[in-house]
């Protein structure tokens, strides 16, 4: 048995992509995209008409309007392939504003219910802001299940937990990258910092009996991966899967809600958040960074629309 036949033993494994053969070759049971993933998938042939129809059939919407229909037909097209969720991400422009993530949480999950979607087969994905966890709070309480991501600290995931976000995507890879960049050294295993986050998190909300899930993203290896068996999910790129299925050899379970340990309750309302999360100086630069990026990249997507119409 493969290495990612038996990860699937211990977690759900989603496919961090928007390409559907992708999806079908590895049969995960979760798909996520963001704005990234989209901008380079319409840029393949195979999925440039997706782009073109949303603009022809769509002659007086918005830019925006467009690029919302893009995210459904991606999101549909999707769950033909998964058995699950899913997760479809709110413009990381609305990061600091919670009535428009709000706003766009709800028109999103119309346009899901329109094309005869269920909202529980959806995840709203939205930036892991103080405004962005308000947000998902009130949309949870609508029935809108949301996907946290940008997510890099304790605080953070705290907070999301607190109020009552569906799902964490902690961010083990860029947490991984900036600790090597500002140490030079090249974690390895159990000593990476990024699958020490995830780990903290996961034994937290363990801990203290949170239903929030916990859904390690972004990784660089399958190292990491491996070091995160046992976590509720984890999202992997086609690159990384593929490694998995290509190798033999056996995984083990390395989280497991028995081994929660002794963490310490922490109460996060906004000013302990704004304090923790400032005095965490990798959280602080990738959480700006990550927004930043998403940002360009649904520019980038914008101008390919303007040039279709």
């Amino acid at each position: 048995m493969n290495q990612l036949e038996q990860l699937k033993q211990y977690t759900t494994v989603v496919a961090d992509t928007g390409d559907f053969q992708s999806i079908k070759a590895y049969a995960p049971q979760d798909a996520t995209t963001n704005p990234s993933l989209i901008l380079k998938a319409v840029q393949k042939d195979d999925y440039k008409p997706l782009l073109e129809k949303a603009v022809r059939d769509n002659p007086n919407a918005s830019t925006g309007e467009i690029i919302d229909k893009l995210l459904i037909a991606f999101g549909t097209e999707i769950l033909k392939y998964v058995p699950g969720r899913v997760s479809t991400e709110i413009d990381a422009a609305l990061s600091f504003d919670v009535a428009g993530n709000v706003a766009k949480g709800r028109e999103l999950i119309a346009l899901y219910e329109k094309a005869g979607i269920p909202r529980e087969r959806v995840l709203i994905k939205i930036a892991s802001t103080w405004e962005g966890i308000r947000a998902s709070e009130m949309l949870e309480k609508e029935g809108i299940r949301t996907n946290m991501t940008l997510l890099f600290s304790l605080c953070q995931a705290i907070a999301c937990a607190e109020a009552g976000s569906q799902l964490i995507s902690p961010f083990v890879g860029r947490i991984y990258d900036w600790y090597k960049k500002s140490t030079g050294i090249d974690y390895q295993g159990a000593e990476d910092p990024g699958v020490q986050s995830v780990k903290r998190i996961y034994n937290y909300y363990r801990k203290f009996g949170y239903k929030t899930e916990v859904m390690g993203a972004s990784f660089r290896n399958t190292s990491q991966i491996l070091e995160l068996a046992g976590c509720d999910l984890l999202t992997i790129s086609p690159d990384l899967l593929q490694k998995l299925a290509d190798t033999e050899g056996a995984v083990e379970r390395k989280l497991n809600p028995a081994d929660a340990g002794t963490a310490v309750k922490i109460s996060v309302d906004e000013k302990t958040f704004r304090f923790m999360l400032n005095e965490d100086a990798m959280a602080t630069e990738k959480l700006a960074e990550g927004i930043r990026a998403f940002v360009a990249d649904s520019n980038k997507l914008k101008q390919m629309i303007s040039a279709l119409r």
